[in-house]
Formats: C-alpha cells, sequence, structure tokens
C-alpha cells in the first residue's frame, strides 16, 4: 500500500511543565510586585492562550497517534490476509500501460466519469471535481451519489479484488488547512482519497473490506505531463480497477 504513516514514536510531545512554570512565575512575579491591574490582566491572557495552545498541540498528538495506530493494525491485518503483495502494483501498471495513449486519442472530451476495459477487467476512472473539494478528501454529496450507482453495478456481477488508487496533479500541497490535514502532501492526500471512496463501496453493498486495495500515488503515475490546466485536472483522478474474478 503506498501510504506514508507517521510514527508516535517520531513526535515530540509539547514540554508543557517548564511553559507552564513561566507563566506561573510571571503571576507570581506582578503579584509580588506593585503591578498595574491592566499589566495582571494582561499577564493572565497570556497564561489563558499559552494553556489553549498546549491543549490543543496534546490534541494534535493524540490524534497523530491514534491515525498511527489505524494505519498500522490496516497494514497488518492486509499483510496477514495476503492482500500486500509486491508484485499487485506491478501487475496492474502492466494491464493499464496502454490508457495514457488510449486517453490521448480519444477524439471526444473526457467524461467525469469514464469506463475502460482493459485485460483482466475493467478500470473506472473518476475525476476528482466531483468527488472531493480542493484539498478535501472528505467525499461531497454528488461524489457520494456517483459511488452508490458505481458500487451497485460492480457488486451486480461477479469480480476479483478491487483496486481503488488515488491521484493528484504535481501542483504542491501548500494551502495552510491542507497542509496540516496532510503534512505528507499530495502522497498522503491521494491515499486518503483513496481510502474515502473504497469505504463507501464497501459501506453501499456487499463488497468485502477484504476484498479491496487502496493506493495512493500522489502525483508519480500522471496520465501525461502536467504541462497545463487541463492535464492537471485529468491528472486529479480516482480510479477503480475491478479485476475478473479469474485473473487474480
Amino acid at each position: 500500500m503506498a501510504t506514508e504513516t507517521t510514527k508516535a514514536t517520531d513526535i515530540e510531545r509539547p514540554r508543557t511543565a517548564p511553559g507552564r512554570a513561566a507563566v506561573l512565575a510571571l503571576l507570581a512575579l506582578g503579584a509580588a510586585s506593585c503591578a498595574t491591574p491592566q499589566e495582571v490582566e494582561h499577564t493572565r491572557r497570556v497564561a489563558k492562550d499559552y494553556e489553549s495552545q498546549v491543549f490543543d498541540l496534546e490534541k494534535r498528538v493524540q490524534e497523530l497517534q491514534r491515525q498511527n495506530a489505524q494505519l498500522t493494525e490496516r497494514y497488518n491485518r492486509e499483510r496477514r490476509s495476503g492482500l500486500v503483495n509486491a508484485s499487485a502494483d506491478s501487475t496492474l501498471s502492466n494491464r493499464l500501460e496502454d490508457l495514457g495513449e488510449r486517453i490521448a486519442n480519444m477524439d471526444r472530451p473526457m467524461k467525469s466519469i469514464e469506463r475502460f476495459d482493459v485485460e483482466g477487467g475493467y478500470l473506472l476512472m473518476i475525476q476528482d471535481r466531483i468527488l472531493f473539494d480542493s484539498g478535501s478528501a472528505e467525499l461531497g454529496g454528488e461524489g457520494q451519489a456517483a459511488l452508490v450507482q458505481l458500487a451497485r453495478e460492480i457488486s451486480a456481477a461477479p469480480h476479483g479484488t478491487i483496486f481503488v488508487r488515488g491521484h493528484t496533479d504535481s501542483d504542491r500541497v501548500s494551502k495552510p488547512e491542507t497542509v496540516a490535514k496532510f503534512p505528507h502532501g499530495n502522497l498522503q492526500l491521494s491515499a486518503a482519497r483513496a481510502v474515502s471512496v473504497a469505504a463507501k463501496l464497501v459501506e453501499e453493498t456487499s463488497i468485502a473490506a477484504d476484498e479491496v486495495v487502496v493506493m495512493g500515488f500522489g502525483p508519480h503515475k500522471p496520465i501525461g505531463p502536467n504541462n497545463t490546466a487541463e492535464a492537471k485536472r485529468l491528472n486529479r483522478r480516482v480510479e477503480i480497477f475491478v479485476s475478473d474474478r479469474d485473473s487474480q
């Protein structure tokens, strides 16, 4: 699974005690001296702001540790079930190697959702614009409705493993709010989007979770060069490759 995780051991907890002691010392100093009421009030506000920052940092650490535990547990579960296979992406890439040329030779604009029949199954290519807002991995209403319909179509016929692959363009994650959610950039964003799509497929149908493999590639497997706005739009996508039952 081409995702990145944050180890809990890599996160340094905020050193709260010395800072709190310093603030308390300031309060004591203000009380012991002839500080004006305005100065005392300012010191209290500083102390309150600091406590709030410490609380927010501790919550962030806990959230990162929770995410790390979830990702580690998922990886171990998939490894035990045999879903993490070093050759899986290589085999799939070989099956899809001519797709970029086929798209380049299309005599019409790409639709928001396209189906391509390829060796060993078929690929559903979904443009990110109908699934997610910019910099988000939360499915919008249009994206949820589209995935419900696709999930029903997939589950209605026999199939093998389903590969959900997230992709981005080459533009770096730069908005502060997006960087805060995805500190590992496009790779993490693409993986999170793939997880959201895979989860929706499982929630809506009889597709079992152990039939789905999630992959995130960031900008590393583009359809074409990221040299125009239109090319970048095509590269921002989620692919659902549905393998034939007997092709594994």
